[in-house]
């Protein structure tokens, strides 16, 4: 399955292996050599594999390649160099055609979300470190493309960037942002971060506001092809108030977290019930106020995988979760963290829309 054709019948497929050698402990390429070659190689895929030399190296390369000669990208890292992919495929003067390539990840980063996210709608027990990689590359070797939603997030100054996973503010992006540091620890940086960060409690003033959603089952759009990428329809100029038919709240968050994968690390199930193309966000948000103990034991649920609260604003405290179609995050404390696929953008207003199904994932559709 996944196969291309050439004059005479299938070839072999062809994957462009895109790896940060500094990603998580640095073991990206040994375990690559070790682990995922001879799996890719046995399944009769060939590959060009790629180590990147900087920040947003791979940005650049897919914004050049000539997309005829490959049957799908697959990074070798977290979730950051997948960010970086999908970006430069959106730089693309033929942004349409080129997310049509489907997409990959083989986990050896710090965060791997998007992996731990494969790995749960394929019916496979948790996993992690080099148990999770394997499997996601048995997954990758087996796979048919199945679709992938983006969020068009776009921050106060303009800039408009394409997410995979997630917005985060409050004490999720501090603890992502300042465990940097901690990366040569793995995803344990992620626990000894917010065991300081829960010490140090902090809340921020905000205001967040959200289009409401029903889940549904609804076709996948066809994207149309202006440039820049797809049109945001259901948002207005960050400068003008929210339609009325949108929900505002207003007041001291102590993290407020829009996610539309299920897991928001490989050992945090943040929104179980997410799928990566059930055309929802799904906006998680904790109000000021939460005991430290309350926190932490939802906090704990996550990591057992059944989250906190439950699937809906009226869940109850301390984790508030309602599905949306868009949203807009105004922060009115003036410093704090902003990030976008734990990668960090401006500080200030910003607001998204989902995409539902505009990308391709190298994987089995969740069941």
């Amino acid at each position: 399955p996944g196969l291309g054709r050439g004059p005479t019948g299938p070839r072999r497929r062809r994957l462009l292996l895109l790896l940060n050698p500094f990603g998580g402990r640095g073991q990206a390429l040994s375990w690559c050599q070790t682990h995922v070659l001879p799996m890719i190689t046995e399944a009769d895929i060939s590959f060009n594999l790629i180590q990147t030399e900087r920040a947003n190296h791979a940005r650049e390369l897919v914004t050049g390649i000539s997309l005829d000669e490959w049957d799908g990208i697959v990074t070798v890292s977290g979730d950051g160099l997948l960010y970086e992919v999908v970006n430069g495929l959106m730089d693309r003067p033929d942004w349409a055609a080129a997310l049509r390539m489907p997409l990959g990840i083989l986990p050896c980063g710090s965060g791997n979300a998007l992996a731990a996210a494969i790995n749960f709608h394929a019916g496979l027990a948790p996993a992690l470190g080099l148990s999770l990689l394997q499997n996601c590359a048995v997954l990758l070797c087996r796979g048919t493309p199945s679709p992938l939603d983006l969020v068009s997030v776009t921050t106060a100054s303009g800039t408009r960037v394409f997410s995979f996973l997630s917005v985060a503010w409050g004490l999720v992006a501090d603890v992502d942002i300042e465990s940097e540091r901690l990366r040569r620890l793995g995803p344990a940086r992620f626990a000894l971060g917010t065991a300081a960060r829960l010490l140090a409690l902090h809340t921020y003033r905000g205001r967040l506001s959200y289009l409401p959603a029903v889940p549904r089952n609804a076709s996948p759009p066809s994207p149309s092809s202006p440039p820049g990428g797809p049109v945001d329809d259901l948002l207005v100029p960050l400068g003008q108030p929210v339609p009325p038919s949108w929900v505002t709240l207003e007041g001291d968050f102590v993290l407020v977290l829009a996610i539309y994968q299920s897991h928001l690390g490989a050992e945090l199930v943040a929104a179980p019930r997410a799928r990566p193309d059930d055309g929802l966000i799904h906006l998680c948000y904790v109000r000021a106020g939460v005991s430290r103990g309350a926190l932490l034991r939802a906090l704990l649920a996550m990591t057992r995988g059944g989250g906190a609260g439950g699937t809906d604003a009226a869940a109850g405290p301390p984790l508030s979760r309602v599905p949306a179609r868009a949203f807009r995050l105004e922060p009115l404390t003036p410093r704090g963290v902003l990030t976008v696929d734990g990668e960090r953008v401006e500080y200030g207003p910003l607001q998204g829309q989902i995409h539902r199904g505009l990308a391709r994932l190298l994987t089995p559709a969740a069941p």
